[in-house]
């Protein structure tokens, strides 16, 4: 249980703060994360690493000489915000542009790729690569699906050391990417994870059993198996991992056997005994090998082997000196962080305002922040019950995020409303701040779907029946053109489309009524539902599809659950008229 904090949902912050006391030889504070205290060369390529916390020494622990220039800290178990990494990225760019790279989730593939849009809008030339490693997670022939876990470890040394030796930002990213083609893990579980303020962890694992497979989000394993011996738990790991060798390799490999957060040393230590001698009877040279936490999931039981083919090139840059908070090999020392110290940690902040709206438009402004905070109120209400369903075959963090991402939308969209912005600007500002704040796929999403429907609505008059049709189908667009899922994926699509399509027909007549959105709210809920009969095709729950089944979709009870607030508001609204008009 993770025992120890102030307030559950300012865990990362606070974390933050002492992390960054007790490194400051190491690290600065900038918003979205932490980068080098010293200023990066002029000429070298940056490479920043990022994802949810809760992985610790990942992420922000292996910044330092040797190893990345930056890193990108997301809530527990959440993906950062594309305004958090551009931030970073933006902090750490020497002229040379920037390598970002993570674990591959949905939420970290769609926030970096934007940073790296928004970053080239700014001229720093920056790539994206997202790592594979999880050999449990999707079959060889699906790689590309395959998550990242502490595989992320051996991808991101390896591309750091490239750019510490000088490498321009195409080499980088080629052996950045080489490393991942060459890194494979297996894992496996023996009690799952608590969250902070949780009285129970995201799963458990029956007595004298383990999960096989495990994700490093509180994500239980893909198979159940009996609790095997050290030596047993060795074989199985090493005989795993060698089965999917990649074509053309050696047999130098880099290893890692990672602890996820209970499993102590000693016991790892035994591991690797057996394990050890599993690889050199097979043939391998283990170069370097590293047994320890590297890459956790808070307190969860539990550890992983991993193994990178090496060949020369890379084998140069895994035995490559680095200098961090959490990890040090070579000689790398106090006289390679004396350089010149950063001076400034300043926010860049996001955009204002644009245009005021005219009488009318400031009327529906101040409504459309209205309705916001009433979706805040209802996702905080429900927090629990969306991070348990969300916990079946996921991360547990959606309650989580809805709460932030309604919380901060609210703020903006008072914000902007008391600065007389229309519904364009109203809802801009909200899903700026929810993308911003909330980080993960649902907080992109929903920010691209609010800043959608904002273009569609307009600052100016009192939008019609048809422009507020429109806007909610501009939004589910949005959704899909991000996202790049579709209805029956078991995704929030599987509750907005029936939601669109009937508010759409409902408004043939050119008006809308709250009858007719309560109505459309009752199909989107009835979808939702239905979503537990499902396999998720995409997302973290995708490679626990079978766990999934008869549990319905978080992103789709949230999407409900918004829908019919805003029909909640619109009943409540109409009575009002008319007991005034009566």
């Amino acid at each position: 249980m993770t025992r120890l904090f102030n307030d559950p949902a300012t865990f990362t912050e606070d974390m933050l703060e002492g992390f960054l006391d007790a490194n400051s030889d190491y690290v600065v504070g900038v918003p979205g994360g932490v980068v080098r205290a010293q200023e990066t060369r002029p000429g070298k390529v940056a490479v920043v690493v990022g994802g949810g916390s809760g992985h610790y020494p990942a992420f922000c622990g292996v910044v330092g000489p040797g190893f990345a220039d930056g890193a990108v800290v997301g809530n527990i178990f959440t993906s950062p915000s594309a305004a958090e990494a551009t931030s970073v990225a933006r902090a750490v760019d020497g002229g040379a542009g920037v390598l970002l790279t993570t674990g591959n989730y949905a939420g970290d593939v769609m926030n970096f790729s934007l940073a790296v849009k928004a970053l080239a809008h700014e001229g720093i030339d920056a790539r994206y690569l997202p790592v594979t490693d999880d050999i449990a997670s999707a079959s060889a022939e699906d790689i590309t699906k395959r998550r990242g876990i502490a595989g992320d470890f051996t991808v991101f040394k390896i591309a750091s050391a490239a750019a510490e030796a000088g490498y321009n930002l195409d080499e980088v990213q080629r052996v950045g990417r080489a490393a991942n083609d060459n890194t494979r893990t297996l894992g496996v579980a023996f009690d799952g994870c608590t969250m902070p303020g949780a009285d129970h962890p995201l799963f458990t694992v029956e007595t004298g059993m383990m999960d096989l497979g495990l994700g490093i989000h509180g994500e239980p394993g893909v198979s159940t198996h009996e609790m095997p011996s050290a030596a047993e738990l060795a074989r199985l790991l090493v005989d795993g991992v060698l089965a999917e060798r990649p074509d053309g390799t050696g047999t130098r490999v880099g290893a890692i056997l990672n602890g996820l957060g209970r499993t102590k040393y000693e016991e790892l230590f035994v591991v690797w005994g057996t394990a050890s001698k599993l690889l050199r009877e097979a043939g391998y040279t283990i170069v370097s090998p590293e047994v320890g936490e590297l890459v956790t999931s808070l307190d969860m039981a539990g550890c992983s082997l991993t193994l990178m083919w090496l060949d020369e090139e890379l084998e140069s840059f895994w035995t490559a000196a680095a200098d961090t908070p959490a990890f040090r090999r070579g000689t790398f020392g106090v006289a390679t962080r004396s350089g010149e110290r950063r001076t400034t940690t300043s926010v860049h902040e996001t955009s204002g305002v644009s245009a005021a709206g005219d009488d009318q438009g400031r009327l529906c402004g101040e409504t459309v922040a209205t309705v916001i905070e009433a979706l805040a109120r209802v996702m905080a209400d429900n927090e629990e019950e969306l991070g348990r369903i969300d916990a079946v075959a996921g991360d547990g963090d959606h309650g989580r995020g809805m709460v932030r991402g309604t919380e901060y939308a609210t703020l903006a969209a008072q914000s902007a409303a008391a600065q007389g912005a229309g519904p364009q600007g109203v809802l801009t500002a909200a899903g700026e701040a929810w993308a911003a704040k909330a980080g993960g796929t649902s907080g992109v999403l929903w920010g691209a779907a609010l800043t959608a429907m904002g273009t569609r609505l307009g600052d100016k008059g009192q939008p019609g029946a048809h422009d507020l049709a429109d806007g909610v189908r501009a939004g589910y667009d949005a959704i899909v053109a991000l996202g790049g899922a579709k209805p029956g994926d078991k995704t929030m699509l599987d509750a907005l489309w029936p939601f669109v399509e009937t508010l759409s027909a409902a408004v043939g007549n050119g008006v809308l009524t709250a009858q007719a959105w309560d109505e459309a709210a009752v199909v989107a809920q009835t979808a939702a539902d239905a979503t537990a009969q499902l396999r998720p095709l995409v997302g973290r729950a995708r490679p626990l599809a079978e766990r999934s089944v008869g549990t319905p979709d978080a992103g789709a009870i949230s999407m409900a659950m918004c829908v019919r607030t805003v029909a909640d508001f619109l009943n409540t609204n109409s009575e009002r008229k008319e007991h005034d008009h009566g």
